[in-house]
Parts: structure tokens; sequence; C-alpha cells
């Protein structure tokens, strides 16, 4: 499988969690309720699988070799999806923040709610860019020998940096925020 094609894969998951998160959203816009446990449990996944996990991926190796292929890191989409990786780890930080208020606090309800819309909204065309215009020109871009040493370079990240089963535990927890 082609690192972008892993990369995609991973997006499925964010997506299926953003998609959860959107219901969360909507619960607390209609009925004030806040969940704590459940939105605790979707700031962990933000933080590592989609920023520790995926985003690492992105940042440390696969836009690296588009660089030492000709793509420029300041101008251009790789620029572009760094400073919303940023944005991104912002929003989610003043969910973080703010949720252990949120239930009895109306400003801090507030800001989770207004927070967490926000960061749906940027990762959900923040994937779309990546999907359709970055990962395309990277797959043109990068050589065979390329592919085959991020790949490599992924699965040690799983292995060594992330921990055996932890990728595992991350879509079993999506998949439960999908259900409920």
């Amino acid at each position: 499988m082609r690192p972008t094609e892993i990369l995609m894969h991973e997006h499925q998951i964010i997506l299926t969690v953003l998609d959860a998160a959107a219901r969360e959203v909507r619960r607390m816009q209609e009925t004030g309720e806040v969940r704590v446990e459940r939105l605790e449990q979707m700031v962990d996944f933000f933080r590592n699988f989609a920023d520790r996990c995926h985003h690492a991926k992105e940042e440390k190796l696969l836009f690296v070799r588009m660089e030492e292929r000709g793509m420029p890191r300041e101008a251009g989409p790789i620029g572009v999806m760094l400073y919303e990786h940023d944005l991104g780890r912002g929003h989610v930080r003043a969910v973080a923040e703010a949720l252990p208020r949120a239930a009895g606090d109306p400003a801090a309800r507030q800001a989770v709610r207004d927070h967490l819309a926000q960061y749906i909204q940027l990762l959900r065309d923040h994937i779309y860019k990546e999907d359709h215009i970055l990962y395309p020109m990277a797959d043109g871009l990068l050589l065979p020998e390329d592919q085959r040493a991020l790949e490599e370079a992924f699965e040690r990240v799983e292995r060594e940096e992330i921990g055996e089963g932890v990728h595992e535990k991350y879509h079993e927890l999506a998949h439960r925020l999908a259900e409920e």
C-alpha cells in the first residue's frame, strides 16, 4: 500500500470521529448537555491518533521527502497543511482546557462547542485538500524508492514511536464513538 493510501485510510478513521464530534456539538446546542467523558475520549483521539500518529507521519516523513524532491515548505500546499495542523492543535487545546468546567459553566460550554465545531470544519476541509490535491501531488513527485522508504518509516513509527497495539486501540475507539 502506498504511503498516501495509508494516510487516506487514517483520514477515514478521523472522519468517523469528526462525525461523532459533530453529533456532540448538535447535542450541546439542542440540549445543553455536555458528555464530558465522551468528549475527553475524542480529545484523546485527536491528540494521539490524528496528531501524534497521523500528522507526525506527514510532518516528519512525507512532507520532508516531498521537500527533498523539490516542493517548497514555506510556499504552497505543505506550508498550508502545516499551518492548518497548528490551527487544529489550538482548537483541540481550547476544548481540553474548557471541558472540565463545561458542565456547570455556560462560557466554558460555549468554548467547547465553538472550538469543537471549528476543529471539525477545519479538519474536514484539510482532509479534502490532502486527499484530492496534496497526496496526488506526492504520488507524482515521489520515486518508487521514496514510496518504499516511507512505507517502512510509517511502519517503524507505528511500532517504535506510537507503540504496539495503539493504532488498533484508536481504531476501536473510533468505532465505539461512531456507534453511540
